[in-house]
């Protein structure tokens, strides 16, 4: 079986020489280069390494990534069970409690016990990149990720924050509906006021609202919301504000988390959560929402053990959303990462975002 050490991955940026593992968000501002992962549930991993080099994400080796068959995923909600839930938040967003709610399920897979996310990572960057990439390996500590995320959740330099939320996508501009643009601007909306919590007052902007970004196949739409932090206010305070993202939990926030609770029957697990880095030594950092994101699980709880992949898949329900509409929705963003992962699928072409 492997010997999976400690590592992180982001971009072409390598960590190595793992010095200290840490759940208080406050260690992102003390000193050194930390890989940042949070669990949609709240379970926060900062590990800090002691080498960070540059080295791009090798080619996949013949052999080092066995992944599923691609029969072997199942689903924490099957179709009946997803529309369902979706007509239920329809009824929630009829009595006034909620205007938009993002409806998540967990797809979870068998896979060898010397499974190792950073062989997945380079099969990912072939079949699949991503905008905010990244993996991380921490096995003792139950965190084994590899993300192809394309979404920002924060991004701070110094006092300046950022975040970058998507909703909206379709295979053409001409396609995007009303109902695309109505869920953009609620969590803009929503996105802001986590960040005026924290930030000076008059310093929240949104320099970019509804952008169409176009790729192969598909468009998006993207905002930019950016502020400047409080004096008083570090990590702590900002993920505190901000987590989780918007764009993965709906409008209101604590309504819409409500009624996830209610409906979803599995854990998001890192899916949904935050990943990314933060380099305490520069005051700077980058987390990504851990959308389009794989993570191991293993029962006994140590390397060597029955492994499971998962991944999640989620579509955001407005009053104009037709169930089976939105069940398609979430079997669109899962299909091509399922494929790449099970080895069925290695072009890589067209961009699916959540």
């Amino acid at each position: 079986m492997l010997d999976l050490l400690p590592l992180a991955r982001f971009g072409d940026r390598v960590a190595t020489g793992l010095t200290d593992v840490t759940s208080d968000p406050a260690a992102l501002d003390s000193t050194g280069f930390w890989a940042v992962a949070a669990d949609y549930e709240g379970r926060l991993t900062c590990a800090r390494f002691r080498d960070v080099r540059k080295e791009p994400v090798p080619a996949p080796a013949p052999g080092a990534w066995r992944g599923p068959a691609a029969g072997d995923w199942t689903s924490s909600l099957d179709r009946a069970a997803y529309t369902a839930a979706v007509r239920r938040i329809r009824a929630h967003i009829a009595a006034g409690e909620v205007y938009q709610v993002n409806l998540c399920r967990v797809l979870s897979a068998p896979v060898t016990p010397d499974a190792d996310v950073d062989a997945l990572t380079a099969v990912l960057a072939r079949g699949n990149p991503g905008l905010y990439a990244g993996t991380i390996r921490l096995p003792e500590h139950g965190v084994e990720i590899a993300t192809a995320s394309p979404e920002l959740f924060l991004r701070r330099a110094a006092r300046a924050v950022e975040s970058g939320p998507i909703k909206g996508t379709a295979r053409t501009e001409a396609e995007l509906l009303t109902k695309d643009y109505a869920e953009n601007v609620m969590i803009v909306d929503l996105v802001r006021n986590d960040l005026g919590r924290v930030c000076t007052t008059g310093s929240v902007t949104v320099p970019d609202l509804c952008a169409v970004e176009k790729y192969p196949g598909l468009v998006h739409l993207v905002s930019s919301v950016r502020g400047e932090l409080r004096a008083d206010a570090g990590w702590p305070q900002l993920l505190a504000a901000a987590f989780p993202a918007g764009s993965i939990t709906g409008a209101p926030k604590a309504s819409a988390l409500r009624v996830i609770d209610s409906l979803e029957t599995a854990p998001r697990g890192p899916y949904c959560g935050a990943v990314g880095w933060v380099d305490a030594d520069r005051g700077t950092g980058e987390l990504a929402v851990g959308i389009r994101t794989f993570w191991i699980d293993r029962p006994g709880g140590t390397p060597g053990a029955p492994a499971v992949l998962r991944f999640g898949a989620g579509a955001g329900i407005t009053w104009d959303s037709d169930p089976d509409g939105e069940w398609h929705e979430t079997e669109l963003k899962a299909g091509r990462l399922l494929a790449v992962a099970s080895g069925a699928y290695e072009d890589g072409g067209e961009d699916l975002r959540e």
